[in-house]
């Protein structure tokens, strides 16, 4: 980057590969085995994974978590545990562009350059590359983690992760705030327009290029009805890292042995389930009780709620025949609170089984949250990721 720039760009969510990661970390405390951080800190071009795509190597070469798509992961082990030998960071520059480069593999085609700092981790730290990343993960905050690089890839200074910030924590490496002033500052704008950004300034001894990286919660997905083709919807999203809660009025049906370990059953009505769930920005609600009236019930109490997303499963005659029945009770419906009402929910790719259909639902939720349209990748004009600013 140039002297001076900054560049930003949305990021996603990676909850579930941090805590992946975060868990890996632990187990090789646990035996006493040394471990390094590897951490995407800039791309140029395209690459199979975005900025902030991390993986934990340990120094018996086990990894968790990816860099790329696994073109990457080999030469990025053996430089990994050169760095865990010498215990020191070090920043490798991968230029896919290059065809002919017999380090990686010849015709990569990914035509990227792609930035990976290594950092070896001080289990004697408590603020710690990895005990940052565990506190961005707690809880259903967003987060925001900043890293910081030598722009020279040669030098050995560079100061790695080292700040934390979210709404209830600020946590900095050793001097951080009077070796690099301003970095708090620049970490709350991060926060506040939930964009992560690329920054380079000047400090006393490094010339520094910093990711400012904006973290979201994981998906909170809430599904009224706990019938048999609410379990590939529960597994998927647990797969996915998403949270996941089931919620129906028949205990004989939402019993926590007929879902994913990580799932939580709930057994009531709709109102009174709803209190015991925290709901967010991230979190989406699913109707596919096939019981008319629980279905109605839980609309009634979500639509007034500040929730992006609700989707009632079945056709739109029964979504309609909802609405028609609340708006008779006395309830108002305004244009703005149906806009987040998806009925019948799901994308349109032919859905015909359980599978296919919980495929075609989360397909929606995740386009919804991410402000796609959930269209064709060859029909789009642009790059697959947005860039803010060209030669990002």
């Amino acid at each position: 980057m140039p002297p001076g720039a900054e560049y930003s760009f949305s990021q996603m969510s990676v909850t579930r590969e941090i805590r992946q990661i975060v868990a890996a970390y632990d187990t090789a405390r646990a035996n006493g085995t040394r471990a390094l951080l590897a951490t995407v800190v800039h791309v140029e071009g395209s690459s199979y994974r975005r900025p902030g795509a991390r993986m934990l190597v340990d120094e018996n070469g086990m990894m968790t978590g990816a860099i790329s798509g696994g073109c990457l992961e080999g030469d990025a082990l053996r430089k990994a545990l050169l760095a865990i030998n010498r215990m020191a960071p070090r920043l490798v520059v991968y230029d896919t562009t290059d065809e002919d480069d017999a380090v990686i593999g010849v015709q990569l085609g990914c035509a990227g350059v792609i930035q990976v700092l290594f950092e070896p981790v001080d289990d004697a730290d408590p603020d710690n590359p990895l005990e940052l990343l565990r506190k961005a993960v707690e809880g259903r905050t967003p987060s925001v983690i900043v890293t910081i690089s030598s722009s020279d890839r040669f030098s050995e200074n560079h100061p790695g992760t080292l700040m934390l910030v979210n709404e209830n924590t600020v946590r900095c490496a050793r001097n951080t705030e009077s070796v690099f002033p301003d970095l708090k500052a620049e970490a709350l704008f991060s926060l506040r327009s939930g964009v992560s950004r690329f920054i380079t300034r000047q400090f006393t001894d490094i010339s520094a290029n910093i990711f400012v990286e904006y973290l979201q919660p994981t998906v909170s997905l809430v599904v009224a009805g706990a019938g048999n083709d609410v379990i590939p919807v529960v597994k998927m999203a647990d797969l996915l890292g998403w949270e996941v809660h089931v919620t129906d009025g028949r205990g004989t049906h939402a019993r926590e042995d007929r879902f994913a370990a990580a799932c939580q059953v709930l057994v009531g009505k709709p109102e009174d389930v709803l209190n015991r769930i925290v709901t967010d920005e991230r979190t989406a609600f699913i109707l596919m009780s096939h019981n008319f009236q629980y279905d109605k019930a839980m609309l009634r109490a979500l639509l007034p709620l500040d929730i992006p997303y609700i989707g009632v499963l079945g056709p739109k005659k029964k979504l309609n025949r909802m609405l028609d029945d609340l708006r008779s009770e006395g309830m108002e419906i305004p244009v703005e609170m149906l806009k987040k009402v998806h009925g019948p929910t799901g994308l349109e790719i032919g859905a015909e089984t359980p599978e296919e259909i919980a495929l075609s639902i989360l397909a929606e939720i995740q386009a919804v949250f991410n402000h796609r349209p959930g269209g064709y990748l060859r029909d789009k004009s642009t790059v697959i990721h947005d860039r803010a600013t060209p030669g990002w």
